[in-house]
């Protein structure tokens, strides 16, 4: 069968609705269409004297007279008859009695998340150009920003503390004093390293304790806001660890959430193999990223990561992270500036021999990082031996949870149990000095991110970027010379710690 569609046509002479309202079947070849419109101009004919409908039914094409069909003959054929019963006409035949409800909507404009979804690009018009003035503001802050970052390449964080740090920083800090004598802390010859962990120290370093079991044992509990200082000093008043706390900004404490949540979701992503959650910190998986020196290494190089070099990577990429390494560094600077000078020189000497070493991060002295996963991060007692032993660590606690329920830091040598909030840094040498954690409730979530250096590389520094036995071999003499300088360093180490009135200033407001 052949369909064959009417075509609707204006007074205009538009032809619209063309979809097949009006069919008829043809059959035969022969078929003869001249008696059909004789009748057609009949009828015709016929209508012109009678009423006529309005105009706007003709237009609409709503006049049934028209829609009688026609037989060939007074005998049709059944394959020349047309259905009986005809599809109704589509909506939009009469528009007059359609709802303004079932009327199509007018166009508008598209949303933006209707554009992206439909990946066209919105029309953007463009910026204004800025004033003149607004171009200088931006060219002198693009100076004065190469300034510090070339500042810093040379010489770090200044040597002193400012004025005005000190007042906002110094001046306010609330010192404890510990009964303890920093000169006493186990090192080694040399001082590179630590005294190994005895088998007295780690006779129950691995027991799980709620703060409650800590105040039992006769610790003392140190309440901190996260906000204001606390210097640690020993028995001399040499500052030997800072709950340094945070800049008071919601800047900072934003971005310290948002480093919260790039851990947690590095964590999220990443399958750590189960021998990764369990070693001798604690139960959950750690990931090093800097720079090692030790186990035969003939020079320092870069930690190789293997599969989650990606995840190491974006973790130092993060902004937020680096904001708070950045912290970390200053705090450093700011509390004992002659040991932070002792960490500049020897990385501008590794730079010097090896330009193609980098530190984690820009702005920060520290030779490497290291990054806490879990929901529950707590480390048993221990010790980093392997670190500078009068050298400090920044340790920077992050999640969800209360700092006066559980997450403190634990200082066993010293007998004290510290508060320790979400985005605070703490500061201690942490291969001399015992340090844990107690766990979070169950419900809450915390991870930890910690800066520090090894003292091999000061140690290969020290022999002119050349290990003990190379020095040996190549420059008896030299080799000499720098083993009669280990017996004192331990002590010029201590030296380099400082006192609270070296700091303080008395300048008026």
């Amino acid at each position: 069968m052949l369909w064959i569609p009417c075509v609707r046509v204006t007074r205009s002479g538009t032809e619209f609705s063309g979809l097949p309202n009006r069919v008829a079947i043809l059959q035969e070849p022969a078929f003869d269409l001249a008696p059909l419109t004789a009748r057609a101009i009949a009828r015709e004919v016929r209508g012109r004297d009678g009423d006529h409908e309005d105009e706007e039914d003709d237009e609409c094409g709503a006049n049934d007279g028209d829609d009688q069909l026609i037989t060939i003959d007074d005998n049709p054929d059944p394959l020349n008859t047309v259905d009986s019963e005809w599809p109704p006409p589509p909506p939009h035949d009469a528009l007059n009695d359609v709802d303004d409800v079932e009327r199509n909507p007018l166009k508008r404009r598209a949303t933006f998340g209707e554009v992206v979804a439909s990946a066209k690009r919105p029309h953007c018009h463009r910026a204004a150009k800025p004033d003149k003035a607004a171009r200088k503001s931006a060219a002198s802050n693009s100076c004065r920003k190469k300034k510090r970052e070339a500042a810093f390449a040379q010489g770090g964080q200044k040597d002193k503390p400012s004025p005005s740090t000190a007042r906002a920083y110094v001046n306010p800090a609330v010192p404890l004093v510990a009964d303890l004598d920093a000169s006493a802390l186990p090192t080694t010859f040399g001082a590179y390293a630590a005294k190994a962990e005895t088998k007295k120290e780690k006779y129950g370093s691995k027991v799980r304790r709620s703060l409650l079991d800590f105040v039992g044992m006769g610790f003392t509990v140190i309440h901190c806001d996260g906000l204001t200082p606390h210097p640690i000093l020993d028995r001399h008043g040499r500052i030997i660890a800072v709950l340094a706390g945070q800049p008071d900004n919601v800047s900072y404490r934003a971005a310290t959430f948002l480093a919260f949540e790039a851990i947690r979701n590095a964590s999220n992503t990443a399958r750590f193999p189960a021998d990764m959650r369990k070693h001798r910190r604690g139960l959950f998986p750690a990931i090093n990223i800097g720079l090692s020196y030790g186990k035969g290494q003939s020079t320092p190089c870069w930690l190789n990561n293997k599969e989650y070099t990606n995840l190491a990577d974006n973790l130092l990429q993060n902004l937020s992270i680096q904001r708070m390494a950045a912290f970390a560094d200053t705090s450093f600077a700011l509390w004992v500036p002659r040991l932070y000078q002792y960490y500049k020189d020897h990385d501008e000497q590794l730079r010097t021999h090896h330009p193609l070493l980098r530190r984690p991060f820009k702005y920060s002295v520290f030779f490497c990082a290291a990054f806490n996963f879990g929901r529950n991060v707590w480390t048993f007692k221990h010790r980093d031996v392997l670190n500078v032993p009068f050298g400090w660590c920044g340790v920077q606690a992050l999640g969800k949870y209360d700092h006066a329920l559980g997450g403190h830091l634990v200082l066993s040598d010293l007998k004290l149990v510290v508060e320790f909030p979400h985005g605070a840094l703490i500061l201690l040498p942490s291969a001399t000095i015992a340090h844990s954690n107690v766990p979070v409730q169950e419900h809450e979530e915390r991870v930890s991110f910690t800066q520090f250096s090894a003292g091999g590389i000061f140690r290969y520094l020290d022999n002119g970027c050349k290990t003990v036995e190379g020095l040996a071999t190549t420059d008896p003499e030299e080799y000499g010379r720098v083993m009669a300088l280990m017996d004192a360093r331990w002590e010029r180490g201590i030296q380099l710690l400082s006192k609270i009135d070296e700091l303080v200033t008395f300048e008026e407001l």
